[in-house]
């Protein structure tokens, strides 16, 4: 190694260090990415990804922004205010056909989507629902459910569900929406027994959606080809930090709700995040945060044939995260 002149060696190595010290750290790149509810364990691995520094090291600095009841993720996208959002698969698919938008990571390989009935109203199979009034949410969450009563021809009354069960517990509905990981353990919690209840999943007839997944707009993903992938693998990143530490992880969850305004409940969220696990970790994907072409062509035609789209992208086009 030569010296600059006039100087002895270790004069020349501190001068280099100073002169890295010097330079300019390499710029984040900003982006944020919104949510599709409030905080809570779903999103665990996103705040763990942001409390230990899993997004910085991959170059990027994320705001994340939270939906609800009345914000939609895609809309927000739409609007321009997020660069990425979380959402099923089915309501991207849907949306895909006005919103130009692409998956680039995908997380939730199962469908947690249920329908919640009582022992008590005698409701033992799907067809059971037939002149029944079912609760369910609105706007994007309905699909399932919609394309169950069409494939089997129920004709049901359907009530408009709000993020309460009250309508449920006072026997309003005969069966509620409900999440594996929420609104089902929530209603264990009111003092309910699993034998006072009757669940209906979606993913045992036939439509096992995959859910939570990252989108973009396509022309997002073509300007910034880098940003997305690096996104998703400080996501992946951050899910498996809070399954492998997860009082620091339900810490994190809290810690959000809390500044959120959200009623918060430990024993809830850690049901919450086992679940999450449940539904994340899937034997059929080697790799966290990939959609396999297959669970994408199962969701697409059945959307198709129950007449949800007229058409979808094909894979390739629709798909642009990483590869098994």
């Amino acid at each position: 190694m030569g010296h600059f002149p006039g100087y002895t060696r270790a004069a020349t190595l501190v001068l280099l260090a100073l002169l890295l010290l010097a330079a300019p750290a390499r710029a984040l790149d900003k982006t944020s990415i919104v949510l599709q509810w409030l905080p809570q364990a779903q999103f665990a691995g996103f705040y763990m990804a942001v409390d230990k520094g899993f997004y910085e090291a991959e170059g990027v600095d994320i705001t994340l922004i939270h939906g609800g009841p009345d914000v939609l993720a895609s809309e927000l996208l739409e609007a321009g205010r997020a660069d990425f959002a979380t959402m099923f698969l089915s309501t991207a698919i849907q949306r895909r056909a006005t919103l130009p938008i692409v998956n680039v990571g995908q997380f939730v390989q199962h469908s947690a989507l249920m329908l919640i009935t009582r022992a008590s109203d005698n409701i033992e199979t799907v067809d059971d629902l037939d002149g029944k009034k079912v609760g369910l949410w609105a706007n994007e969450f309905q699909i399932q459910a919609r394309a169950l009563f069409r494939q089997r021809g129920l004709k049901v009354t359907v009530v408009p569900q709000s993020d309460s069960l009250d309508l449920f517990m006072r026997g309003g509905v005969q069966a509620a929406s409900g999440m594996w990981y929420n609104e089902y353990h929530t209603l264990l919690s009111y003092g309910l027994e699993e034998d006072d209840l009757r669940p209906i999943f979606f993913s045992n007839h036939g439509l096992d959606f995959p859910e939570d997944g990252i989108y973009c707009l396509e022309r997002t993903a073509n300007a910034r080809p880098t940003l997305p992938l690096a996104v998703v693998r400080a996501t992946v990143r951050g899910w498996q930090y809070a399954f492998a530490h997860r009082e620091e992880a339900l810490d994190a969850v809290m810690a959000r709700m809390d500044r959120a305004g959200v009623p918060a409940n430990r024993p809830h969220q850690r049901w919450m995040l086992r679940r999450m696990e449940n539904i994340i970790l899937s034997d059929k994907v080697p790799a966290m945060g990939v959609l396999r072409q297959e669970d994408y062509e199962r969701v697409r035609t059945t959307l198709m044939e129950t007449g949800f789209v007229d058409d979808a992208p094909i894979f390739p086009e629709f798909y642009r995260g990483p590869v098994r």
